[in-house]
């Protein structure tokens, strides 16, 4: 009987790690099809930077701006070729173009947007000699300051006129606040690791708790993240319960019902897991201390938000490094996660919220109960700590099917999993991913 069970296991384990393999290898190639969003985000910070340039004191535009940012939107602009370049971006383009030649060539194809048409005329009226003594004041104009302004500006009306001052305030702002967070969280991630590094040299580190591993073999874990995070939770489940959304939310607008096709299908996935894990734990003897065989151990609650906090500091300037490096070494690796594009399109409360919720909650707890609370302490228990950390991270990393956020994953579950065997607990690890994702998520609303 014991050897019947045992080769099921076996036969299960394998099959779905044949699968698993198979998904992966799609879903990574895939990714390299995927459009990264770093061009979209360079160009919108390019944009801010064009409008903070009249509200930023001199001394300080060229460190947080860099020089001439009229200058570098066109230069961006012009890298994008015609037949992909959307309209506003094509108009902002025709605007910022010195060459009359050029101009033309660039507004020779109509604009679907009759406010885009008008400021087509007014600049084909400028280059035929026309005097103009007003431009467009209608509010559709006026709703996309930048493009107010630059327009403005181009056919020779006066900064007081073009200029929405209270608006470029704001986006100085918001551009700042976008720049000086990861640069202090950085600065002060590299103080507490030099910090540490002393004291990993002089010896004077405590030592780290004892990791409590549940008894369960491999084998366990190929049937929970193969047959359970990947094959149910990936595939199977989302298979069945995404046409279901589609239809129900048919009538939607498109952010509404892409976050609910998120939030629903992320849901969705956490099922098969879930329910692995239930019942692999409940065939065992509790453990008798506290917290259990997941180590959660919420309290003392302090404790733990500060070493989350501590933790996020430092691994901000690896994660950081690690995407430079690759940046210089290979080039952009496209492949972003389509939950950025969501954010970044989104401008509704409703869609924010579910992407928030999803990401800067669920995603969190769940993934940390899988990859910190149940991989990590079984690999240690197989392979030892620096082996169990470094395939934990792999497999984590892995699992979110982007290439060109491979690296940096790879590098935040290192992080996450040193913070769990550091702590020995799994509160901190949710907080430090947590953070982690709210970070982002909220430095991409600042420059959406």
């Amino acid at each position: 009987m014991r050897q019947a069970k045992t080769g099921w296991k076996w036969a299960v384990a394998l099959f779905s790690l044949l699968l698993t393999f198979l998904i992966w290898r799609q879903g990574l190639q895939e990714s390299f099809d995927r459009p990264s969003v770093a061009p979209k985000i360079s160009l919108m910070q390019t944009e801010m930077a064009v409008s903070a340039s009249s509200s930023l004191p001199e001394r300080i535009k060229d460190v947080s701006l860099g020089s001439e940012p009229k200058k570098k939107l066109y230069q961006t602009l012009k890298k994008i070729s015609l037949e992909e370049i959307e309209d506003r971006e094509r108009l902002l383009l025709a605007v910022l173009e010195e060459s009359e030649n050029e101009q033309k060539i660039i507004l020779e194809k109509g604009f679907k947007d009759n406010k885009f048409e008008t400021v087509k005329g007014y600049l084909l009226d400028r280059q035929k000699g026309k005097e103009l003594d007003r431009f467009p004041e209608f509010n559709e104009i006026k709703l996309d300051p930048l493009l107010y302004q630059v327009s403005c500006s181009s056919l020779g009306f006066s900064d007081k006129k073009c200029i929405n001052q209270k608006y470029n305030s704001i986006i100085a702002a918001r551009l700042l606040t976008s720049q000086l967070l990861p640069f202090f969280a950085s600065l002060i991630g590299c103080i507490l690791l030099i910090k540490y590094a002393l004291i990993f040299l002089r010896k004077k580190y405590t030592q780290w708790p004892e990791i409590i591993a549940p008894p369960l073999s491999i084998i366990d874990m190929i049937i929970l993240i193969s047959g359970g995070f990947v094959v149910i939770g990936e595939v199977v489940f989302p298979a069945l319960i995404i046409p279901i959304t589609d239809l129900l939310f048919n009538n939607l607008s498109s952010p509404l019902k892409e976050s609910l096709r998120v939030f629903i299908g992320y849901c969705s996935m956490t099922i098969g897991p879930l329910l692995i894990i239930r019942y692999q734990l409940m065939a065992l003897v509790p453990l008798e201390v506290e917290g259990g065989w997941l180590q959660w151990k919420i309290k003392p609650i302090k404790e733990g938000i500060l070493k989350s906090i501590s933790g996020w500091l430092m691994i901000m300037p690896l994660v950081l490094l690690i995407g430079w490096l690759m940046n210089e070494i290979i080039g952009d690796q496209g492949g972003s996660n389509p939950l950025l594009e969501l954010v970044l399109s989104s401008d509704e409360f409703i869609p924010l919220f579910l992407l928030l919720i999803t990401t800067v909650f669920l995603a969190p707890v769940f993934e940390e109960l899988v990859f910190r609370g149940i991989l990590l302490p079984v690999l240690v228990s197989k392979v030892g700590k620096i082996n169990g950390v470094l395939l934990s991270a792999l497999i984590f990393a892995l699992a979110h099917l982007s290439v060109g956020e491979l690296p940096p994953l790879f590098v935040l579950g290192i992080g996450l999993g040193l913070m769990r065997l550091s702590s020995g607990r799994l509160f901190p690890c949710a907080l430090m991913h947590s953070l982690w994702n709210g970070v982002t998520f909220i430095s991409l609303l600042l420059v959406a």
